[in-house]
């Protein structure tokens, strides 16, 4: 190609590269100035009248791509240029795809919306100098059950860890293994991002004993399986419990004794984002509170902005899934070590074999 180019160069005359010269400007400028916005989320994780609201505010057309897994988002950023302007990942990984040089540093305590933050959010563990994200939403990770066929207590994660014989076939946990280990560890007791060989050995112990009770291991149409009955029992996100309650009010998200996992979904900008301007705007759009509520609005979690709340419905502003017990035991998992991951990824890669 660039033999092509530099023998196609030498027949030019001086007028044609001053063309070319000015066609390739042109080109340059219409890039800079291109209204589109490429969005890489979880699927079913986007609000269509907060996208609405943005085209129609700014001119910008959004076009959103899903994945199923932060370490699906992971693989496909590590594995060149994405194309993608904005990508949504849990707060665990952000430190992650910060460290292997993924993300775009976007100053976002620099913009005019930053103010509408709750300052405990402000500073993040994870983004502690607000550089390279604006929060999402937050919220829990528990299981939620069909109460009309299992009739046993649901005050424990150890029903989903240790099932009853019934159960065999009827549970669905998450595809990702980050996920799945978070609540085991929190089940178990044990801390996360754990190195512990005799922790790990128990960890490793409690997934194979459970294994054969598992119909799915997948984080797509966790509503959809459980509203249909093709689970009884299902690792799941507080909203995803509140949407599947609203189709099948026999169904109930619960607030285990141990605890349950806490996180929050960050949008940052990944290196090398074809359209950095426009990535900038949604981000401070976000941090409107009444954009934000309609994405809450649509998938039933928390969000950071100050004032959100008040524009939810009363349903949601009031549900169960919504409003955690005071004392809940909220455990927000860490960015783990390259010694923890290991560990997991080999208790993961013999438990999906």
């Amino acid at each position: 190609m660039k033999s092509w180019h530099r023998g196609l160069t030498g027949l030019l005359s001086m007028g044609t590269l001053f063309a070319v010269a000015a066609s390739a400007g042109f080109i340059a400028e219409a890039q800079a100035d291109s209204k589109e916005l490429h969005l890489y989320n979880w699927t079913d994780y986007t609000s269509a009248d907060m996208i609405k609201k943005f085209e129609k505010e700014t001119g910008i057309k959004v076009t959103i791509d899903t994945y199923d897994s932060n370490e699906t988002a992971l693989a496909k950023l590590t594995s060149g240029a994405s194309g993608y302007d904005l990508i949504v990942i849990s707060n665990d990984f952000i430190p992650i795809f910060v460290k292997q040089n993924l993300l775009e540093q976007v100053d976002v305590g620099g913009m005019a919306n930053f103010k509408n933050l709750d300052p405990k959010w402000q500073k993040r563990a994870w983004d502690p100098d607000a550089q390279y994200s604006v929060p999402w939403m937050w919220g829990t990770t528990s299981y939620s059950v069909d109460t009309a066929v299992y009739k046993g207590p649901t005050d424990s994660l150890k029903p989903l860890f240790d099932p009853p014989a019934e159960m065999r076939g009827k549970i669905g946990m998450f595809g990702s293994p980050s996920e799945v280990m978070s609540l085991a560890l929190v089940y178990l007791g044990k801390s996360q991002c754990n190195e512990n060989p005799a922790d790990l050995k128990e960890l490793n112990a409690l997934l194979e004993k459970q294994k054969p009770f598992v119909k799915v291991y997948n984080s797509d149409g966790t509503v959809e399986r459980q509203v249909a009955g093709e689970t009884v029992m299902h690792e799941q996100w507080s909203g995803k419990a509140q949407a599947t309650r609203m189709q099948k009010a026999s169904v109930k998200y619960v607030y285990p004794k141990e605890g349950v996992v806490g996180w929050m979904d960050n949008v940052a900008v990944p290196k090398n984002a074809p359209n950095l301007d426009n990535a900038k705007k949604f981000l401070n759009f976000l941090m409107d509170p009444e954009n934000i509520a309609l994405e809450q609005s649509s998938t039933g979690y928390q969000s950071a902005v100050m004032g959100s709340n008040k524009y939810l419905s009363a349903e949601l502003g009031s549900s169960p899934e919504f409003n955690p017990p005071a004392d809940l035991k909220v455990v927000f998992a860490p960015s783990c070590g390259e010694k923890a991951t290991r560990a997991y990824d080999r208790i993961w890669t013999k438990l999906r074999q």
